[in-house]
């Protein structure tokens, strides 16, 4: 079977913790693209298609709670998995009520990691699966069924 490979956009301030986590992602076969920034990452976003962003809640200037919000409001498809430290898993769990497909403490768990991928990556498929299926189904319904 072919793996496609997951376009992961990871947005963290801490340079060498970036370059680290695309190494080893990059080494499992996924496209993954470095952002050092919130406004980095939405640019990013703007020009390339995504499908899952590791997201650090703490970050200069724009913050990853911030970032996470314009996600979810201008690409709604794209899943985020934030990163926080010991002392925000509070804000962690107010990202996934904002619409964050889950978090993990740093220093992340690099299997926890990829397991979190997954799952994200399942979700996002599966909500374009059935999006897929309701345009069909509008599609029939708009040419009265007849094709």
């Amino acid at each position: 079977m072919i793996k496609i490979p997951i376009r992961v956009l990871i947005v963290d301030d801490e340079k060498d913790f970036v370059e680290m986590l695309s190494l080893r992602l990059n080494e499992m076969g996924e496209k993954v693209t470095p952002a050092y920034s919130g406004k980095e990452c939405l640019e990013i976003l703007e020009e390339d298609n995504t499908d899952v962003v590791i997201l650090d809640i703490r970050m200069p200037g724009m913050g990853g709670i911030e970032v996470l919000r314009e996600i979810k409001k201008r690409f709604p498809l794209v899943e985020v998995i934030m990163l926080t430290g010991h002392g925000t898993t509070e804000t962690a769990v107010e990202g996934m009520k904002l619409g964050a497909f889950d978090y993990l403490l740093k220093p992340a768990d690099f299997q926890g990691l990829v397991e979190k991928l997954e799952g994200a990556i399942k979700r996002k498929d599966d909500q374009e699966e059935r999006i897929r299926k309701a345009e069909e189904k509008l599609l029939v319904r708009k040419s009265g069924g007849v094709f």
